[in-house]
Formats: structure tokens, C-alpha cells, sequence
């Protein structure tokens, strides 16, 4: 179990980590948002590189000799709970701050995150995935994932207030809490930040959620990838359900019960009785009806009726089809 955690100072040193793949579209404009901060401790950027195909590392390299505070390590796997190990292990300071190289944060993010967790007396605080897309797909993507009727009523999705959870999207954390917990399990591809929140949890800590703490996300940028994103959450929470046993519950079971409960209504309709089809016009009016609260413009209606079966039924497939068992 975690021992009490002692008082932590107005400006303790942060060590923000990201790991880093293949985000050349993205990554300058968030290291350089991380750099501006109001923060006034002091405060180092960690990349830990994978084996990316793009320009990542070239523009990685350029921004740790434009600024000292810069530092890079390399992450040969390119798994994402291996590079934030990597980038712990290179820190000294006492929070470490996860940002992702798709992830753009606010100027007074840092100053924030720790006035919460001094506040909290949390061992992790985080606040509002808030989805923002560039291109009219993301756009569209972005305001499915910022409404509960795509991704349900998580907190760091939709808003809220503040209070303890069970998980925050990214997190600044107590050095002394992630030590203590094993660091990130690097036996998951995803679902690292639930599983690592779980177990600080278990040591008794606390996970503490605040609305102001708002980092700007950046959604893939076409269906397929979409698919893939949303089928491998769904994958991996299997997982954790499989290692954590309790940690499931209805909003979680909601995607593998659409697509089974639409899949048998559109088979039995076709072989046994038209009335059959009835479980699938309820989703399938549920989709046009939240297409339409949730869009802002027509292409936006449309890209949705797309997007939003994708989200649920991706997620539904990657649970249902998840095999794997963690030892």
C-alpha cells in the first residue's frame, strides 16, 4: 500500500513525458504549447521516440536543440506504456505530467494541475479529453466523442464536476505514487491509464477529476483508422475487465450488446419475421436521432451516421473478439 504522501511544494519540479509515434502533423504544436507555460517552477519536456516513419524524430531532434529543456530517449518497441516508463526513468522531478504528441495544452495547464493536486491530495488529477478536429471528418468525430450519446457519460469525455473518479484522461501525477504502483504495465497496448489508475487506487490513492484542466485532442483523420482506434479500446478494456475482475459495468457492456442485439435483429428479420427487424430501427433510429443533436451542419449530420455506429460497434467487436489474458 502507498505510505502518506508528504506536503507538496507551490512549485515542485515537472517532468512532462510524451511518448511519441509517428506524430509528425502534430507534435511541434505540442511540444511548443508545453513550452509556453506560465508555470514558474521548473520544468523539463521528456519525448521518448519509437521507430516512426515519418518526420518525428527530425522535428524532435530540432526542438531539444532549440531548447534545452528538451530531452529525448529513445523507446525501440514503440508501445506506448514502454516510452512513458522510459520517460519516467529519465526524470528526477517530483510530478510527472503525461501529454500526448497529439495533445495540445493549455498555457496555464501545468500551474493548474498542480494547484489540484495540492488542493486534492490526489496521487493524479485530470481533466477534459476536448476533441477538436481540423478537417470536416475530425470535426465531425470530435463532437461524437464530446457527447454522451457517442461515448457515453465519462466525465474526461463530456465534462462534468469535479470530484474522484476512476480514471482521467493523460494525468499529473506524484512521482511517489507511480514508483510505488509499478509504473505503467507494459503488457498493454491500450487501456494503460485505466489499468495504472486502477492499481494507485488499490494502493490507496486518490483520482481526482477537475473540468478546468482542459488538453485539446486531436481525432483520427478517416473511418479506418477510426475502426481500428475504437476496436482496440474495446479489445484491451476486456482485458483489464479479465485482470481486475468488478471493473465492468453497464456503460461498458452498452457496444458489445448493439452490435450483437443489431446483428441477430437484421439476421432473424431476413429468416424468420419482418418483426424481428425492430431491435435494429431502434438503434438505427438512435443514430439519426443523435446525428442530428449532435451535428452542427449537414455534411456533419452525415459524416456521423457513419461514425457513430463505427465508435459503438468497433468497440462492441474489439470486446466481444478479445481473447487475450494477461499472466
Amino acid at each position: 500500500m502507498l505510505t502518506s504522501l508528504g506536503a507538496l511544494s507551490a512549485s515542485p519540479a515537472i517532468s512532462v513525458i510524451l511518448p511519441v509515434l509517428n506524430e509528425e502533423p502534430h507534435l511541434e504544436e505540442s511540444v511548443s504549447a508545453i513550452l509556453t507555460q506560465d508555470y514558474q517552477g521548473i520544468f523539463e519536456v521528456i519525448l521518448a521516440l519509437g521507430p516512426s516513419q515519418d518526420r518525428t524524430e527530425e522535428i524532435a531532434n530540432a526542438l531539444a536543440v532549440r531548447d534545452n529543456r528538451v530531452k529525448l530517449v529513445s523507446n525501440p518497441t514503440g508501445k506506448t506504456a514502454a516510452g512513458l516508463n522510459l520517460a519516467i526513468a529519465a526524470s528526477q522531478s517530483s510530478v510527472i505530467v503525461r501529454v500526448d504528441g497529439h495533445a495540445k495544452i493549455p498555457n496555464n495547464y501545468l500551474s493548474l494541475a498542480i494547484e489540484i493536486l495540492r488542493e486534492s491530495g490526489a496521487v493524479n488529477v485530470g481533466g477534459v479529453m476536448a476533441a477538436e478536429g481540423v478537417s470536416k471528418f475530425e470535426k465531425a468525430v470530435a463532437r461524437a466523442m464530446r457527447s454522451p450519446l457517442g461515448v457515453g457519460a465519462s466525465r474526461f469525455h463530456t465534462g462534468g464536476s469535479a470530484g474522484e473518479v476512476d480514471t482521467v484522461y493523460l494525468g499529473a501525477f506524484r512521482r511517489e505514487a507511480i514508483v510505488a504502483a509499478g509504473g505503467f504495465d507494459e503488457r498493454y497496448t491500450r487501456a494503460q491509464d485505466w489499468e495504472l489508475n486502477h492499481r494507485l487506487r488499490k494502493n490507496g490513492g486518490k483520482i481526482f477529476f477537475d473540468p478546468r484542466l482542459q488538453v485539446t485532442y486531436r481525432p483520427r483523420p478517416n473511418l479506418l483508422k477510426l475502426t481500428k482506434q475504437y476496436f482496440q479500446y474495446g479489445t484491451w478494456r476486456r482485458v483489464v475487465s479479465r485482470s481486475h475482475s468488478g471493473t465492468i459495468n453497464l456503460r461498458y457492456l452498452a457496444p458489445p450488446f448493439a452490435l450483437v442485439g443489431t446483428s441477430i435483429s437484421l439476421i432473424s428479420g431476413l429468416l424468420i419475421h419482418p418483426i424481428f427487424y425492430l431491435p435494429a430501427a431502434v438503434y438505427g433510429g438512435f443514430v439519426l436521432l443523435s446525428s442530428l443533436l449532435i451535428a452542427k451542419s449537414v455534411s456533419e449530420y452525415f459524416s456521423l451516421l457513419a461514425i457513430i455506429p463505427t465508435m459503438h460497434f468497433a468497440w462492441g467487436a474489439g470486446f466481444i473478439t478479445s481473447t487475450k489474458t494477461l499472466r
